[in-house]
């Protein structure tokens, strides 16, 4: 099995990010709002089952799954959509696809050293 994510992450930097909401078609609003918080994240990993929690002074988001399964991401406290999402290990990193209205959609996601990167 691929290494253990489990730990809590400092945001160090949010490159390009609100490029990458526009591109995604998030609304305006959120976008601004989103560019300016600098979310921690909290994985908690047992094996294939994991509890990824998004940590803000805005709002919290927690995502459950468990690798390999798709599940129903409900992420109307986020970007107000819903959508079938499946995380798979590629190696030592996790790999989201997100089909919904919006194709492409998705996310990679690592360790390097004592960072944790998101993709």
């Amino acid at each position: 099995m691929p290494i253990d994510f489990s730990g809590y992450w400092k945001m160090q930097s949010n490159e390009n990010f609100e490029d990458y909401m526009k591109a995604l078609d998030v609304n305006i609003a959120v976008r601004k709002l989103a560019s300016f918080l600098r979310p921690d994240k909290e994985i908690i990993q047992n094996g294939n089952h994991m509890v990824i929690k998004t940590l803000s002074s805005l709002r919290n988001y927690v995502m459950e799954f468990d690798v390999g399964r798709e599940f129903q991401e409900d992420l109307s406290g986020v970007d107000d959509r819903k959508c079938m999402t499946t995380v798979n290990w590629e190696g030592n990193k996790l790999s989201c696809v997100q089909k919904g209205e919006k194709p492409g959609r998705g996310w990679t996601q690592w360790v390097e050293g004592d960072e944790l990167h998101l993709v």
